[in-house]
């Protein structure tokens, strides 16, 4: 800890951002009206609070869709006299 930041005044520190990062940045506190420096330090402190992000794995990324379906269970039992049926029904469709 250096002695600025044990008497309570803040450190300056130098990040360095890539172009396209910065612009966001600079554009992002021009909407808001606060300093880029400000915005900096309220999504460290976000990302400090909340932990460091954890890849999420497939499964997880889609467990809130998985089983969530309508219909047959099992598509594959009778789908050649279920394809027949449907094909059958465009046909009427189409004739009259």
């Amino acid at each position: 800890m250096n002695a600025a930041s044990r008497f309570g005044r803040p450190t300056t520190m130098t990040v360095r951002l890539d172009p396209e990062l910065e612009q966001k940045l600079r554009q992002r506190s021009a909407a808001l009206r606060k300093p880029a420096s400000a915005l900096i330090r309220e999504a460290l402190v976000n990302y400090l609070e909340g932990g460091a992000p954890q890849e999420m794995s497939a499964y997880a990324l889609g467990a809130d869709l998985f089983g969530r379906h309508r219909g047959l269970a099992n598509l594959a039992e009778r789908r050649k006299s279920r394809v027949a049926h449907a094909w059958a029904g465009k046909q009427r469709s189409r004739l009259g």
